[in-house]
């Protein structure tokens, strides 16, 4: 596994360590919400855009693969894009890569009620359904925008306006019905859990098809180290 190069910090990676204790805090939060989750496993989207299999929202075409699973209320995964989203972009761009991305939901306990995480989730499966090119720039205008942990999360309303800003429209009743929400849920169960963690945790990270730890993730700068 690629390490950071000598003499970088690799505040990713603290970050993540700083994060520990509260995912393992959510572990059994999250089994009862696992075990009592609907058996329908719900309607895939049927754009090109997504594997319905594995529910992954999917970017470029690249020999190589890097999955990523996301939660929109999580901080972390907002800080993983910010800190490597425009090198991921650039091994997409350049042929390196295939990007898969799982919006899952784990955080709904966090949004006093509102499922915020399962709505967000949702809705990135209505853009991507309706204009695959404009999942990513979905994703990255609902970080930017994301909500406190313990706040309402945003409305559908205002969900549908991010998705207006990235040209999708015509997904008002995708996003207000939650036409994926037993999608959402039967994809969440099936993410894979990083070495080292007690359950599921975002983001989760694979190469290749195979789930890293998050201490393992290069510094900034060296993200490509990961498929050399």
């Amino acid at each position: 596994m690629a390490q950071a190069a000598a003499g970088k910090t690799n505040w990713f990676a603290i970050w993540v360590s700083v994060a520990v204790v509260a995912v393992v805090a959510l572990v059994i939060a999250l089994v009862v919400w696992m075990n009592n989750a609907a058996t329908d496993p719900g309607t895939p989207p049927s754009g090109s855009g997504v594997n319905q299999e594995t529910g992954a929202v999917v970017v470029g075409s690249g020999e190589q693969t890097l999955d990523t699973y996301i939660d929109f209320m999580c901080p972390i995964c907002h800080t993983f894009e910010d800190t490597y989203g425009g090198e991921i972009l650039d091994l997409v761009n350049d042929g390196t890569i295939t990007l898969n991305i799982h919006p899952i939901a784990i955080l709904d306990r966090y949004s006093q009620g509102t499922e915020f995480s399962t709505r967000a989730a949702n809705a990135m499966y209505c853009v991507a359904e309706a204009d695959p090119d404009a999942a990513v720039p979905f994703m990255q205008a609902m970080f930017k925008a994301q909500p406190d942990e313990n706040s309402t999360g945003l409305t559908d309303a205002q969900i549908l306006d991010i998705a207006k800003g990235v040209g999708v429209t015509g997904v008002d009743s995708c996003v207000t019905d939650g036409t994926y929400k037993k999608f959402v849920a039967s994809m969440t169960q099936k993410t894979p859990v990083a070495p080292g963690a007690s359950g599921i945790g975002t983001p989760t990270i694979a190469v290749n098809g195979e789930t890293i730890a998050n201490s393992t993730i290069p510094a900034k700068g060296q993200f490509a180290t990961l498929f050399k």
